[in-house]
């Protein structure tokens, strides 16, 4: 399935992370993760989008890859990014 988020909006995400994985820096396998879940009304705004490599991808959806790493690391570095103006429920596709 794929997450249908308009190409500028994915580009301007890999350019802002710096085309690396935000959390752990890695090229492998990177792909757009949604902090707050699609499926619980995350937008494709830039507020709710970072960069992960598939293992951080993997621990941000519960599945345990790295032991350094967990979900709460991805709300950190999006509120480094934005601060006080850090809100995940804002925006449309």
């Amino acid at each position: 399935m794929t997450a249908n988020i308009p190409n500028t909006t994915r580009k301007a995400v890999y350019q802002r992370d710096h085309y690396r994985c935000a959390l752990c820096d890695s090229t492998d396998g990177i792909q757009v993760h949604h902090y707050v879940p699609r499926g619980c009304g995350g937008k494709h705004h830039m507020h709710n989008l970072i960069t992960l490599c598939w293992r951080c991808h993997g621990t941000a959806h519960g599945v345990q890859v790295y032991e350094h790493m967990n979900a709460d690391d991805v709300a950190e570095y999006l509120v480094e990014i934005y601060g006080n103006d850090w809100n995940p429920y804002q925006g449309e596709a």
